[in-house]
């Protein structure tokens, strides 16, 4: 199957090769205000085509398309505004995200706000990064495994990682070069005045997170209300004085996984009979991860019926993706359980699969050509510095692994493609500084034991930011608003979106008992495996599909 030839991609090819703009078009001109024209397109959604510039150094040059979608306000009369929503990746869909959560988001959000969310410059329905003819070879490009573990296997994640940025370098085209954060963020507030509203009003998630900051030091008195949720250190991020340091280690993703995991232990021994895996959890997990490092499982999807070797690198990328959302964990524990037993491979392929629902990655593609591969890193290699010969990393993962235990290899080769990505990318990144004194006050969001997003993240962000407030949790997974169901976290979110009120200073929310509950409290899985698909590593993904 050919590359789809939508009116996304024709929009900026048209755009670049057509007339030329005239001359009163200079770069100093501000970029157009799009017009939009919604229609419906299912269950009371709207969708969305709009133009914005390829280069915000020259507005009214070629353009690219944004793609959009939203729920309109339930009450138009008490209408606020618009709340803009990003679920993270980087690389994730805001309108699939929209799409799915959005009749399940708070009462008082959606009596208020038309919620509307958006595919970020360069991917999937938005002019895409496309490095390839079809999707089939763009998956082919990858390893066959989910991270490197050993030195034979980081030569191999070399050759794809070569194979993939010389694929953009040569198909990847304009859009390439114009990927970052910054980019972005400029996307968003010209977004803000299509829409209408005076002031943006923001929900980010994860990789959202570094959107909302971008944007907050780019348009400090351009928002009334900002919230970020699983938090990236921006510093730390871009890696401004440590770029010899990969970006997936420099981020602490790891260490917030180790703290996790340990929560898992503790949670699963203290259950008891409640978690299949209790009884000296830590111990046991620790044995199970040797054995399979001398002898792999073999799994049998039940989608395919075709067997699948399951490796020590799958055990740490599953167990890492189950950390991301805490109402599976007893899926997880069931699972682990069932390795140590060595059940049959097609019940053990069962066991995945459920995780897999847990985490919401079984959904069916929605295009012939979703640009996964491709896209995250598309993102992070703009916005990122990194390493650009193979040592360094080579030399981060052994220490991030002396250091943090099991993540520590498969979060610092998170974005290893960077070290081969074409460098004319991330022209327009932006690498601080991130302290801006903002109008209204930002909202930072962490969650003590986040398996992506560490904690100190967020710390970091209200630091930087001096109209800030952190809201903190107590509790487990990525993210926390909307995501854990918690109530305290989601009333002081939702009131702060609504009036502007900020949480009291120093308020920490409590968890509502443990993941190993009997009946804990009921979340949608919808709601917590839309955030998860978006945001688990590729590594993740590969490793859920048996792959």
């Amino acid at each position: 199957m050919t590359r789809p030839k939508s009116l996304l991609a024709v929009l900026v090819v048209t755009t670049v090769l057509g007339a030329a703009p005239p001359a009163s078009a200079s770069a100093s001109s501000p970029p157009a205000v799009p017009r939009v024209a919604w229609s419906a397109c299912d269950d009371g959604f709207q969708c969305a085509t709009v133009a914005a510039p390829l280069d915000y150094d020259r507005p009214r040059d070629a353009q690219i398309a944004i793609s959009l979608i939203r729920l309109p306000a339930e009450q138009p009369t008490a209408r606020i505004g618009s709340l803009l929503v990003n679920p993270g990746g980087p690389g994730g869909s805001g309108v699939d995200f929209v799409r799915i959560v959005g009749r399940q988001l708070p009462a008082g959000l959606r009596a208020r706000f038309d919620i509307v969310g958006f595919d970020p410059r360069g991917i999937y329905r938005s002019t895409p990064l496309r490095c390839f003819d079809t999707y089939e070879q763009a998956v082919a490009v990858l390893p066959p495994f989910p991270y490197p573990q050993t030195p034979a296997q980081e030569q191999v994640q070399r050759v794809s990682d070569d194979r993939l940025a010389a694929a953009c370098a040569r198909h990847g085209g304009a859009i390439l070069n114009h990927m970052s954060s910054a980019d972005a963020a400029r996307d968003m507030d010209l977004l803000r005045q299509m829409l209408g509203d005076r002031k943006l009003t923001y929900l980010g998630y994860s990789y959202g997170s570094l959107l909302g900051q971008n944007y907050a030091n780019l348009f400090p008195d351009r928002f009334r209300a900002l919230v970020i949720d699983g938090v990236v250190d921006p510093v730390a991020w871009v890696g401004t004085g440590a770029r010899d340091v990969p970006v997936g280690t420099r981020i602490g993703s790891a260490d917030g996984a180790r703290r996790t995991l340990g929560e898992f232990f503790r949670l699963c021994d203290a259950a008891g009979p409640e978690c299949a895996f209790s009884g000296g959890t830590a111990r046991r997990y620790a044995a199970l991860a040797a054995s399979l490092r001398r002898h792999p499982a073999v799994i049998v999807d039940p989608g395919t019926g075709e067997p699948a070797t399951f490796t020590y690198n799958d055990l740490i990328a599953v167990t890492l993706g189950a950390l991301y959302a805490a109402d599976v964990w007893p899926d997880l524990a069931r699972f682990l359980a069932d390795v140590d037993a060595q059940v049959p491979p097609a019940a053990l392929g069962e066991r995945l699969a459920a995780l897999r629902t847990g985490l919401g990655l079984t959904a069916d593609a929605v295009e012939d050509y979703p640009n996964d591969v491709e896209g995250s890193p598309g993102v992070a290699c703009s916005d990122t510095l990194n390493p650009r010969t193979l040592r360094p990393w080579q030399r981060a993962a052994d220490a991030a692994e002396r250091r943090d235990g099991y993540f520590g290899r498969i979060w610092n080769w998170a974005w290893s493609a960077c070290r081969a990505w074409p460098p004319t990318a991330g022209q327009d990144r932006r690498l601080g500084p991130w302290t801006a004194r903002t109008s209204s006050p930002v909202l930072v969001v962490g969650n003590y034991f986040d398996p992506a997003t560490r904690y100190q993240g967020a710390e970091a962000a209200a630091r930087l930011l001096p109209h800030s407030r952190l809201l903190s949790y107590a509790g487990w997974g990525h993210a926390a608003y909307f995501i854990a169901g918690n109530a305290c976290v989601d009333g002081q979110v939702t009131q702060y979106l609504v009036t502007g009120q900020a949480p009291p200073p120093g308020l920490v929310c409590q968890p509502e008992g443990s993941p190993f509950d009997a009946a804990p409290a009921a979340q949608d899985v919808r709601v917590t495996g839309a955030l998860s698909a978006v945001t688990v590593p590729e590594a993740v993904r590969r490793a859920m599909r048996g792959s």
